[in-house]
């Protein structure tokens, strides 16, 4: 099944993962590129994204499966047909045939901003590494079967601390996204938890890359 790579910023990044999906259904039929159905009693448009996107996260690296009816165009006009037809803030960079098993998805690098409307608090930077440095970190996780503490750390490949200016830090982390998975936001969670006096005033998350086991890059 072919697949293609698209970023996700700007006001787009309030659309939700089920209105996303609908998007690129709508902009497959625009662009004239009919997707297949799936079988069965409720037959759905061919269309997957892996690691579906929180609100409000900005991303690069985004991944969707698709599969098309009848003789398919090349990879460039796909994309420039599919630009056409999508939404500012809403971009494919890429279009693959030849994709990777979704379940090989293993990393994901990504930057969690911390706002201070202050300034950034004195020692922060030692404070919050020293903290991710813990044999254990916990926080709470949602699940099916309700909230429980999660270690965080075993999912937390690496981390640095970086100030990007005078009011912001940010937490450049490459963690696991499947089985088991940690959202960046959790990183933010920890900091509430275990150094209140360094919570920030403002958190914000972008995607940056994805990687299998071995950390090459994931297409």
């Amino acid at each position: 099944m072919p697949r293609l790579l698209f970023e996700k910023k700007g006001n787009a990044v309030w659309i939700s993962h089920l209105d996303l999906m609908r998007l690129f259904q709508r902009a497959f039929k625009r662009a004239g590129l009919p997707l297949t159905h799936t079988q069965g009693f409720n037959p759905r448009p061919s269309v997957s994204i892996a690691l579906p996107l929180s609100v409000g996260v900005e991303s690069r690296c985004e991944l969707l499966d698709f599969d098309l009816y009848g003789e398919k165009p090349s990879n460039e006009e796909i994309l420039t047909r599919l630009n056409a037809a999508l939404v500012e803030g809403v971009k494919v960079l890429a279009v693959y045939d030849e994709a990777a098993k979704i379940k090989h998805l293993a990393l994901l690098e990504c930057v969690v901003a911390l706002e201070y409307d202050g300034g950034i608090p004195e020692g922060a930077v030692e404070q919050i590494e020293a903290l991710f440095n813990r044999a254990e970190v916990t926080v709470e996780k949602k699940s099916k079967n309700g909230v429980k503490e999660e270690n965080i750390i075993p999912m937390l490949r690496r981390l640095a601390v970086i100030p990007a200016d005078g009011s912001t830090l940010e937490l450049r982390a490459l963690v696991c996204c499947q089985n088991p998975t940690l959202n960046p936001m959790q990183l933010n969670a920890a900091i509430f938890k275990y150094l209140p006096n360094l919570a920030p005033d403002f958190a914000r998350c972008r995607r940056v890359e994805v990687f299998d086991t071995n950390e090459t890059i994931f297409r």
